[in-house]
């Protein structure tokens, strides 16, 4: 799978970025809690390289909470300053604005000793499409200061928000790179919700979906929710059939459970596929990590 969105103003939210970083004293880097390095934009790590930085997991309420606990020790280790958040909720943003001034209180002490006194914090904060940034800023803020919707490319400008009297947030369009060299990463971000629909063969992207989940011994997850059970699955995957084709007959079986039948009994594959994406992003299958750290 070869999926490459990378429109004109990703590289001109790129320059921008690179820009005003220059007015920023520390970056919160936001990333997805179920895939924390595919979510991970190579060229902006290298951007911000020097920069304070403070990784958020976010979105953790839809990740599996031992494995989240897994990543922050990993960035950790890497002496990586990690939180895990739920923008939707609140848990844990909190922490985000002590955990900056924490880290910015060297600075302040500096700046007041040459009579600097009262300047904020600048913070940007930066991450790939759809990793929930506005509902991030807006939890932080107390306020709705940006627009938010489950899609990405909603951010089209820098904007800065002040949080308190302390911390300013400047607040950035969500970025990918070029080229998605990894098959993996390329699922992962499909599965979140990061890569805009228009662009994505549904279809093939729930196929994926379903591979990923019997592949990774997880087929409950397929049964609790949809209903198909255990000795179906077994039997479709004891068919003298390619694989493929087995998981394409799990894929109509889901839609059978569902109702998803068109005229002459066909199944109605576009609807299927688009609610198991829908679900599996809306955390309706439950939590799931798609990646885990290695030891």
């Amino acid at each position: 799978m070869n999926i490459n969105w990378y429109p004109g103003h990703m590289a001109k939210a790129k320059r921008e970025i690179k820009e005003d970083l220059k007015l920023v004293d520390i970056v919160i880097e936001l990333l997805d809690a179920r895939c924390p390095l595919a979510s991970q934009n190579p060229d902006i790590k290298e951007i911000i390289a020097g920069k304070k930085r403070i990784i958020v997991l976010n979105k953790a309420d839809l990740a599996e909470d031992a494995i989240t606990k897994e990543w922050i020790e990993y960035f950790k280790r890497q002496g990586i300053c990690a939180l895990s958040t739920d923008s939707n909720s609140g848990f844990g943003v909190d922490k985000v604005s002590a955990t900056v001034e924490a880290n910015m209180q060297a600075e302040l002490e500096k700046n007041a000793g040459k009579g600097r006194v009262g300047r904020t914090i600048r913070a940007c904060i930066i991450g790939i499409p759809n990793v929930g940034k506005s509902s991030f800023i807006n939890r932080m803020a107390k306020k709705t200061a940006v627009e938010v919707a489950n899609r990405p490319g909603v951010t089209k400008k820098n904007k800065w928000i002040r949080v308190n009297n302390k911390i300013e947030l400047l607040d950035t369009p969500g970025v990918l790179w070029p080229k998605l060299e990894s098959r993996e990463t390329a699922l992962y971000l499909s599965f979140t919700g990061t890569i805009k629909e228009e662009i994505l063969d549904k279809i093939e992207i729930a196929y994926e979906l379903i591979r990923y989940f019997l592949q990774t011994g997880r087929e409950e997850v397929l049964i609790s929710r949809y209903g198909i059970t255990k000795e179906q699955i077994q039997q479709i995957r004891q068919m003298d059939a390619e694989e493929n084709e087995k998981y394409y007959a799990i894929f109509l079986e889901i839609g059978k459970k569902r109702g998803a039948i068109i005229s002459g009994g066909a199944i109605d594959e576009e609807k299927v596929a688009r609610m198991l994406l829908e679900e599996f992003k809306n955390g309706k299958l439950g939590k799931i990590s798609l990646e885990r750290p290695h030891k």
